[in-house]
């Protein structure tokens, strides 16, 4: 048994099963993210606070596309399977781009699924997520990686009925300067380009039927998570910022979900330094579509 400040994760994703009474939770779980990919493990609990495992939920075998930076799994149920969302650096052209896997049960044996990332091949792209709009059209949403364009970007894409592979070209549906709440991000890295960083988008319907995006990004130099709303009320927007980050204290990649009593809850990792993250949850408060933090549970 672990307690959440025992829990090494980033990109923290909460699966809830309301027949069990149990929350899994899943991330990226290698000890060191930025190095070569062991896989992803999931831990589960019954209050968010005490949690048993690790359970590995995928292992890659040999012929796998990729063995470096196994990050950000998402996992959902849809039309009979699970299937999980999740970044990777290719083999071949040593990018990042998201790709789907599959699986009977909630914990594995995850398998690929998609022919290596659906993302576009020469884009670096991470931190794909799900989304199935008014017409039950699966979206995947993502990061076009700052690393690549300076300002990052997030995009859009239709993916096919049975989520193997994408049916239309990206859209760009905003970028990281836009927000008012961002800075530009200062890399020693890419010191001769204007940095602004997107990162884990996940889009949500409050209870009042407004369509938000969480996005995390930099103030300062410190990461934090902001959110944004869709003024047409579709995924291609266009997205209005909200003027202050959500959260700005060294925490974000955030997702939402509810709790068996019908909470509405925050789960980012904080810090956002290697080995320290951890997940931390929080509750939401929605007031005439407006979203705010309350306390830590």
């Amino acid at each position: 048994m672990l307690f959440s400040k025992d829990v090494q994760i980033r990109d923290p994703f909460v699966f809830p099963v309301a027949e069990e009474g149990k929350y899994y939770l899943f991330g990226s779980t290698d000890a060191n993210i930025w190095g070569k990919g062991t896989g992803f493990d999931a831990y589960v609990s019954d209050d968010l606070q005490r949690w048993n495992g690790p359970f590995p939920v995928f292992r890659p075998k040999e012929d796998f596309f990729s063995d470096t930076n196994f990050w950000a799994p998402e996992v959902y149920f849809y039309q009979g399977r699970y299937y999980m969302f999740a970044t990777f650096r290719r083999k071949d052209n040593g990018l990042l781009g998201t790709a789907v896997l599959a699986a009977d049960r909630l914990l594995g044996p995850f398998e690929p699924y998609s022919d290596g990332p659906v993302t576009p091949e020469s884009w670096s792209s991470l931190d794909g997520s799900l989304f199935v709009d008014e017409e039950g059209q699966p979206w995947m949403v993502f990061c076009h990686e700052w690393q690549q364009v300076g300002d990052g970007e997030v995009c859009a894409i239709r993916l096919s009925a049975d989520l193997k592979r994408a049916v239309s070209e990206p859209v760009l549906l905003f970028r990281a300067s836009e927000a008012p709440w961002t800075t530009p991000y200062l890399s020693p890295r890419y010191p001769d380009q204007v940095n602004y960083v997107t990162d884990g988008p996940y889009v949500f319907r409050a209870s009042s039927g407004d369509l938000h995006m969480l996005w995390a990004g930099f103030i300062d130099n410190t990461y934090a998570l902001g959110i944004a709303k869709s003024e047409s009320g579709r995924i291609t927007g266009p997205w209005k910022h909200e003027e202050k980050a959500l959260y700005q204290n060294d925490g974000g990649h955030g997702m939402v979900f509810r709790t068996f009593q019908g909470k509405l809850v925050l789960t980012i990792h904080t810090p956002n330094k290697t080995p320290h993250e951890r997940p931390i949850f929080l509750e939401v408060l929605e007031d005439g579509g407006r979203i705010s933090i309350g306390r830590q549970l």
